[in-house]
């Protein structure tokens, strides 16, 4: 059993100060994963704050404590998801007349941010790509966190980057890349 072991167990037991020591632990990481959704400061410190709060409130659900990390990863990500359906569901009128004028300015050569393309995938998809590519986390690692079959994972992961080829139009992609 490792020291961070003992400390999740203490924290599941309400230890508040091991349950702290924890999340000082994984704050980047959390972090980092809210804002590869969000995409900026604010939202992102908001989804941040509320995986903290949803962790101090649930702890005590944590059944294994070897996969505390594994749980507040999934908890970032479903409320990262939740913040994206929110602000989906308050576009106005107006965004949507500057987003299609701003597709009809855009030129074929044009090239994309490899972000903003994620960020344009169905969510199952995106969650692989940000976990595989930006978290450096291994199909087996996603496959827990997701709840989803290896090979489920891995299948999402190659349907992702098909998606993703005629979204960036011959934007280099480095092949020598981790392999899916």
């Amino acid at each position: 059993m490792t020291v961070n072991d003992k400390k999740v167990i203490k924290a599941i037991g309400g230890d508040q100060q091991a349950l702290l020591f924890l999340l000082q632990q994984e704050k980047e990481k959390i972090y980092r994963t809210a804002f590869s959704y969000v995409r900026n400061k604010a939202d992102a410190l908001d989804v941040f704050q509320q995986t903290v709060l949803s962790a101090i409130e649930s702890i005590h659900q944590l059944r294994e404590p070897k996969y505390f990390s594994t749980w507040l990863m999934k908890i970032c990500i479903n409320v990262s998801l939740g913040v994206l359906q929110k602000q989906k569901k308050v576009v106005l009128m107006d965004d949507l007349k500057f987003q299609s004028l701003s597709a009809e300015m855009a030129t074929s050569d044009e090239k994309m941010d490899l972000l903003d393309a994620i960020y344009r995938l169905n969510d199952k998809y995106k969650t692989v790509l940000i976990l595989r590519y930006y978290e450096d986390l291994t199909f087996e690692q996603i496959a827990e966190i997701l709840g989803e079959p290896i090979g489920t994972v891995k299948s999402n992961g190659k349907r992702a980057l098909a998606k993703l080829k005629p979204i960036l139009k011959g934007v280099y992609i480095d092949d020598r890349a981790k392999p899916l």
